[in-house]
């Protein structure tokens, strides 16, 4: 079976790292270690390659449809939400008084790593089951967690988010979906979701969509939105389903991740659509947002799993594939030779270290955000802070780097294969499809670059960029203590100032009130920062990778370190200087995608 996903690689960021142990001196998770967690790994691993993996083509030639007010998906969906259940795996992080295990949510993103990198098209199920019964459990009242969660926990019930309308798009102020109390301790909702991810199907009993909507006389705005429960079917005094009124109304067919349904849903076409306030009214937005930011972290995940998995089967072409000759030093080529494998070529490598340094950075990176939320759950006081901040800040970054960059490592991969990339007997324009939409999940990257530049940077008067940093500053000195490394401290040191710079330019204006101009380019300054960032964690790979050379006490061969130094260099090579070419645009007094009164672009 062909390789998508490198344990080693995982295991090492895991262990060596990001040091996954140093969790487990917590109460909530000291019941755990590395040989559990390696064991999960390993049974979500042989689950990946028995189950998903061999129906990854299958579900694109296949994908889920619409028919008699139905969707109609691959059968794999219900036995991974089956297995899901038997396995923990959708009620691993939970706490223990709702039926969890309290697992690390880093340990957790590993097997999803794992299995999205298997099969794509099916993660998004379990994972968003996952986020809906965590905002249940946060914030909906007892008889809400004991009615609902269970059912979720165990993969019976599936979970969703309803959040975008036909009119409205990502504009959720603009949502007009209806709750009215009643008397009977419910709400009646009248309205319609579109593209909403797993939203139906015959593998689970019922759905319990978390939606948001307006009740009856709500200020406008975003100020007006409140959250409910409304199940596809609703549980009955004698503990029955029986149908709420929830109508599947069709599903959006999609050029890539096609056997993840995505649908149209109409609430109370019938007058009959019952719904449960979650929390207080008026809130809604602001719990949602706990979902919406785990399912930014869930989205970078995929990205990152798409590129691993395209990563892996162009290296594993290059390396069967006998292709031309490589050049003499004296300029010309020996056409007595025999054909050399492609891999053997210079341009391909680089597009194979191009590949590489960007899933791995995006691993890294990912692993280091749910750090910081396992370590934001139970530290406290000004430590506590500092994990929250700093989550904040990486969390636009997680999503976006991984899905914009993966796309970019996908499209090498298949640049690799050369005309072959681009036909259907190969798997590489799968992923390039695939991964396309990653971007656009749970907000677009330009959603995502404005909530990084015009929230993030500038949170408690910068207080999370001083802190990132402090971070960085360690990873320079602890890297300025390997001769070898120094050099590559240095142009990290640089970078940082030159950052600096353009947020010297930059926050003035929002400073004068020139919001607008402020934002113009904040998709620009998100490519600019996150190249800084994952610059900084290869790096930290990099020194990580030394000292365990020089300690002598090498979990794995010399070679898989060195090749992290290598990766590291080929990345302060290749990327690490694009910050160079973009800075002058950010900081450039041209005002050019502003739009002047009367002006008319043709």
């Amino acid at each position: 079976m062909a390789e998508y996903v490198n344990m080693d690689t995982l295991r090492f960021q895991l262990e060596q790292v990001h040091q996954l142990d140093t969790l487990f001196q917590y109460p909530r998770y000291q019941e755990y270690d590395l040989e559990a967690i390696n064991i999960f790994l390993d049974a979500v691993k042989d689950f990946s390659d028995q189950e998903l993996y061999p129906v990854f083509r299958e579900m694109d030639e296949k994908p889920a449809y619409y028919e008699d007010g139905k969707i109609i998906v691959h059968p794999t969906v219900g036995r991974t939400m089956e297995k899901m259940g038997e396995l923990g795996v959708i009620a691993a992080t939970f706490d223990q008084e709702n039926g969890g295990l309290q697992m690390p949510s880093m340990a957790l993103l590993g097997a999803y790593f794992i299995m999205e990198a298997a099969n794509n098209h099916v993660m998004g199920y379990p994972g968003l089951t996952d986020g809906a019964a965590k905002l249940i459990t946060a914030f909906g009242n007892e008889y809400l967690k004991e009615a609902y969660v269970p059912n979720m926990l165990s993969g019976q019930w599936a979970g969703t988010m309803c959040l975008t309308e036909p009119q409205a798009g990502s504009s959720l102020s603009d949502i007009t979906t209806t709750a009215y109390p009643t008397d009977e301790g419910y709400y009646q909702v009248k309205g319609q979701k579109i593209f909403i991810s797993g939203g139906d199907h015959e593998y689970n009993e019922n759905f319990i969509h978390l939606l948001l909507a307006r009740i009856e006389g709500a200020p406008a705005g975003t100020k007006g939105i409140s959250l409910f429960v409304v199940p596809k079917k609703r549980i009955a005094e004698d503990g029955s389903l029986a149908p709420n009124d929830v109508i599947t109304a069709g599903d959006f067919q999609k050029m890539g991740q096609r056997g993840y349904c995505t649908t149209h849903l109409v609430f109370g076409e019938n007058d009959d659509c019952r719904a449960w306030l979650v929390g207080e009214p008026h809130k809604g937005l602001k719990y949602m947002f706990q979902m919406m930011n785990d399912a930014r972290i869930s989205v970078g995940r995929g990205g990152l799993s798409i590129a691993s998995a395209a990563y892996h089967a162009s290296l594993q072409y290059a390396k069967e594939r006998p292709q031309g000759r490589r050049v003499m030093d004296s300029g010309k080529k020996d056409p007595r030779q025999e054909p050399v494998l492609i891999i053997e070529h210079a341009d391909v490598r680089r597009m194979l270290l191009l590949q590489k340094v960007i899933y791995e950075g995006s691993l890294s990176l990912l692993l280091l955000a749910s750090k910081y939320h396992d370590l934001e759950k139970v530290t406290e006081g000004e430590e506590k802070q500092k994990n929250r901040l700093l989550l904040e800040l990486l969390t636009p970054v997680a999503k976006t780097y991984p899905t914009e960059k993966g796309r970019e490592a996908v499209d090498n991969g298949l640049q690799v294969l050369g005309g072959y990339g681009y036909c259907s007997d190969f798997v590489l324009q799968q992923y390039l499809r695939d991964i396309r939409i990653m971007a656009i999940y749970e907000g677009t990257t330009g959603i995502q670059s404005l909530d990084l530049l015009g929230r993030k940077i500038t949170m408690d008067n910068g207080k999370a960029l001083k802190l990132l940093a402090q971070e960085m500053q360690q990873t320079i000195g602890s890297a300025l203590t390997f001769d070898g490394l120094k050099p590559y401290a240095g142009q990290l040191g640089e970078k940082m100032k030159l950052s600096q710079k353009v947020l010297d330019f930059l926050l003035p204006l929002a400073m004068k009130g020139e919001y607008e101009r402020f934002l113009s380019d904040a998709t620009v300054f998100m490519d600019f920062f996150s190249t800084l960032v994952v610059g900084w964690l290869w790096l930290d790979m990099a020194v990580v990778a030394k000292q365990e050379l020089v300690s002598g006490r090498e979990a794995y061969p010399a070679e898989f370190y060195e090749s992290k130094v290598h990766a590291m260099r080929f990345f302060f090579k290749y990327e690490l200087p694009k910050m160079e070419g973009l800075a002058p645009t950010l900081m450039s007094e041209e005002v050019l995608t502003i739009l002047k009164e009367k002006e008319v672009i043709a």
